[in-house]
């Protein structure tokens, strides 16, 4: 538990103190976003206010988990596991394609930023590279991070051949950082609901350790590989979004563009798909599935019957259009989120009691 501790404590330090740095440098060459404005055939909430708020704050975030996640190792002197670094390279890679992306809407003004086609194959090749790393690669141990069994609490008797086995990460994958990505139109929404998520996965994670098979061969133990270091990586995931919603928070001083929002749903993605709880996930991201199927919803109704669900997607953009005001549309989201990982809790205890 102290290494959990050890890694939230740094990143959260990491972010804090080097968020501000990323926005002083980011503004001193005029670095911001474009923003989106309405037009004659497509309304838009006016955000105007926010136009010349730096972007890229991402940076940050997976500098500070990378930070946290690495020096806790140096600290005590402890080997690095394959789980952690598979986690570290989802982040990291998937960080990447979203700075190529943010890269063309700062430097290029290019609102839309990457077309829809180029990111999901920079999506893809991430994800599948970490897919085909999780069941070859091992640990100390001799054992490989990830399972091909579809895991819900723990894996479940379905077991899936390679092919269909990368296919399946591919789509946690892109499910997760591309409900991460279109939850990110508010200030602080999908940052604060970034924190409740990776906390649970620090309470699952060191749950799994405590009662890990390596320690105690029961029928209730849980054969997560290297569950601590999952704990340590959750742990850094949220101190850098705590540090982060700082600056984040409305007024935002600096948004995390798809940098941030991609590394952290491929962090969320991979915390699930290596402590083996894979089918929790629409619970643990809640609010980014509840997003998702918005726009999924609203595109497939004006396709089909040529109305729309909602005045706008995505749903808190619905929210704006009718009135609310946005600090006031963030919290009822996070409230939302706190809700969906309360029952993740729920269902993961109990399934342990019956065990």
């Amino acid at each position: 538990m102290r290494l959990v501790v050890i890694a939230g404590f740094i990143a959260t330090l990491v972010s804090l103190l080097g968020t501000p740095l990323l926005i002083s440098i980011l503004r001193r060459h005029g670095y911001a976003q474009a923003i989106r404005v309405s037009t004659e055939n497509e309304p838009y909430p006016a955000h105007e206010g926010k136009r010349g708020t730096p972007s890229m704050g991402g940076v940050a975030i997976v500098g500070a988990v990378v930070a946290g996640y690495l020096i806790t190792h140096l600290i005590v002197w402890r080997p690095l596991s394959a789980t952690g670094l598979l986690v570290l390279f989802l982040m990291v890679g998937l960080g990447a394609v979203g700075f190529a992306d943010d890269y063309l809407k700062i430097f290029k003004q290019r609102s839309t930023g990457l077309r829809a086609r180029t990111k999901l194959i920079g999506q893809a090749v991430v994800a599948i590279t970490f897919a085909i790393l999780s069941v070859t690669v091992t640990n100390e141990e001799g054992l490989h991070p990830a399972s091909m069994a579809v895991s819900f609490i723990r894996d479940t008797s379905l077991v899936l051949p390679i092919g269909l086995f990368v296919l399946w990460v591919w789509f946690l994958v892109t499910a997760t950082t591309n409900g991460v990505n279109l939850t990110d139109g508010l200030d602080g929404l999908a940052i604060g609901a970034s924190i409740m998520t990776f906390g649970v996965y620090i309470l699952i994670s060191v749950w799994q350790y405590g009662q890990n098979c390596e320690f105690m061969m029961t029928s209730s133990c849980y054969n997560t590989t290297n569950p601590l270091d999952l704990a340590m990586i959750a742990a850094a995931g949220a101190g850098a979004s705590f540090g982060f919603l700082w600056w984040n928070t409305s007024p935002a001083k600096i948004f995390m563009g798809d940098t941030g929002s991609l590394a952290l749903g491929g962090g969320i993605a991979g915390l699930a798909i290596l402590s083996r709880t894979e089918l929790l996930l629409p619970f643990t991201a809640g609010i980014f599935l509840i997003t998702s199927l918005s726009v999924i919803g609203q595109v497939g109704s004006y396709k089909l019957t040529g109305r729309r669900l909602f005045r706008m997607a995505p749903l808190h953009h619905h929210f704006e259009m009718l009135g609310w005001p946005e600090v006031q549309i963030v919290v009822r989201f996070w409230i939302i989120q706190g809700l969906c990982v309360g029952v993740a809790m729920t269902l993961f205890y109990a399934q342990w009691v019956r065990a």
